[in-house]
């Protein structure tokens, strides 16, 4: 598996987008500046990711993912430790290129979060 393909889908990428409206009423009003931040930094990867530039989209991606773990903190700060952990593990195996480990943390993301992916996704990120 090439080092670009590690990075999300830009359709999961398009649907955590669409999904951060979801996170507002979970985390309140309040965290409208930060999901802002976070939708900013995910079109950024997409953007970068469109143009070639693997490096910036994992920075977008990774920032992206602190900034949600910042947020998980006011509600649950053992949870946003793991996900600060998960994530940190994440862009580690991506800038190394080792798909595997990549793949096995987006897999511990997804099972600790509750995501499951659809029929027919088993083999992507």
């Amino acid at each position: 598996m090439a080092h670009d393909d590690l990075l999300l889908a830009p359709e999961s990428l398009e649907a955590l987008i669409a999904g951060l409206g979801d996170l507002r009423v979970v985390f309140g009003p309040q965290s409208a500046p930060a999901l802002e931040q976070v939708r900013a930094r995910l079109h950024g990867a997409l953007a970068a990711q469109k143009a070639g530039d693997t490096a910036r989209a994992i920075d977008g991606i990774t920032t992206a993912m602190r900034t949600l773990a910042e947020l998980a903190d006011t509600l649950d700060p053992r949870e946003a430790a793991m996900m600060r952990a998960i994530a940190g593990q994440f862009e580690s195996a991506l800038r190394r290129g080792d798909a595997a480990h990549a793949a096995e943390h987006v897999d511990r993301m997804r099972t600790h979060s509750g995501a499951v992916k659809k029929r027919g996704d088993e083999f992507k990120l």
